[in-house]
């Protein structure tokens, strides 16, 4: 984790961040999970040692913000929180102070550890659009309300138009597993050389990882639009789920939490990003944080992995 995260955030969060994308009605996992499930998810997470808590405006309108509030309780204060802001918004000030206190009042809080910036796309295409999401970005955390700032999804090109500025931002939240290493490279170089760590989601590819594989799981409209659950690579993902499982037996923990452990061995990952609108999932992937993969396991993922990419890549 950067230099720029105080030694205090650091402490409080843990390996796990608890996904809250799934925890309200919204296109990608459908209107699904109802409120007293959010409650029982949450719950499950808290349980398992799970500190830190992941979530957006973007998640059902604010829905999945409200919805963690009311399950927290109490202890909404006691955690870490993540929340994001939608691209869109107005490019100034006084708009992003907005959506932050809109997040707020949905928390209920009076701030959150940590606020990110949700895709960067078109939105920040130009060296003077991203100076203008700096000063934006910056008046939040100097606001207080805002302990740190972020990114999300931001690769090489997006990271270079910050220039000096980029060291502003603490985390990058990005897509990694083994079938997803796309922001290795130069990518992840300049967030190391910058102190920015990553945040890794969807460390289980949206469940393939996990053993997400029946025709309920592949009901999802999040998982049919997926290029790993569909053909030509759905095959080939199988051959790494493969490897997990029997990795996963060998140690006596579920699948989900081998795709896991591995994702935060690797470099400059500092939390992994995991969701679920089930409670009975969650002990499944907590125990990657009480899991360590000795070195055989590693190389056979390893390999699994460049396998995979190999294939991928010619796709």
């Amino acid at each position: 984790m950067g230099d720029t995260l105080g030694q205090a955030l650091r402490k409080n969060w843990s390996r796990i961040t608890f996904g809250c994308w799934q925890l309200a009605p919204r296109e990608g996992w459908g209107d699904r999970c109802t409120p007293l499930e959010a409650d029982a998810v949450v719950q499950a997470a808290l349980d398992a040692g799970i500190t830190a808590f992941d979530t957006a405006e973007g998640y059902g309108d604010g829905e999945s913000e409200r919805r963690l509030a009311r399950a927290l309780g109490p202890r909404k204060n006691d955690v870490v929180i993540i929340s994001k802001i939608w691209p869109d918004a107005e490019l100034s000030i006084a708009s992003y102070q907005g959506h932050l206190e809109a997040s707020l009042t949905a928390l209920g809080r009076d701030y959150v550890d940590a606020y990110l910036i949700h895709w960067p796309g078109p939105y920040f295409d130009s060296e003077e659009k991203s100076a203008r999401l700096v000063e934006a970005m910056t008046a939040l955390k100097k606001s207080g309300k805002a302990r740190l700032v972020g990114l999300s999804n931001f690769h090489q090109d997006d990271l270079v138009r910050l220039g000096p500025n980029l060291s502003e931002f603490s985390v990058n939240q990005v897509p990694y597993n083994l079938l997803e290493r796309e922001f290795e490279g130069a990518t992840r170089d300049t967030c190391r050389r910058a102190h920015i760590g990553y945040m890794a989601y969807s460390p289980t590819a949206q469940g393939l990882l996990a053993g997400r594989l029946d025709k309920e799981a592949k009901k999802s409209p999040t998982r049919q639009s997926n290029p790993l659950y569909n053909e030509p690579l759905f095959p080939h993902a199988l051959k790494v789920y493969q490897t997990v499982e029997e990795i996963a037996d060998e140690a006596g923990v579920a699948p989900a939490a081998v795709a896991v452990a591995w994702a935060l061995s690797q470099d400059n990952i500092f939390t992994a990003v995991v969701g679920s609108r089930k409670a009975s999932q969650v002990a499944g992937f907590a125990g990657a944080q009480q899991l360590t993969l000795d070195e055989d396991q590693h190389a056979r993922l390893n390999a699994a992995s460049e396998a995979f990419a190999l294939i991928k890549g010619g796709a």
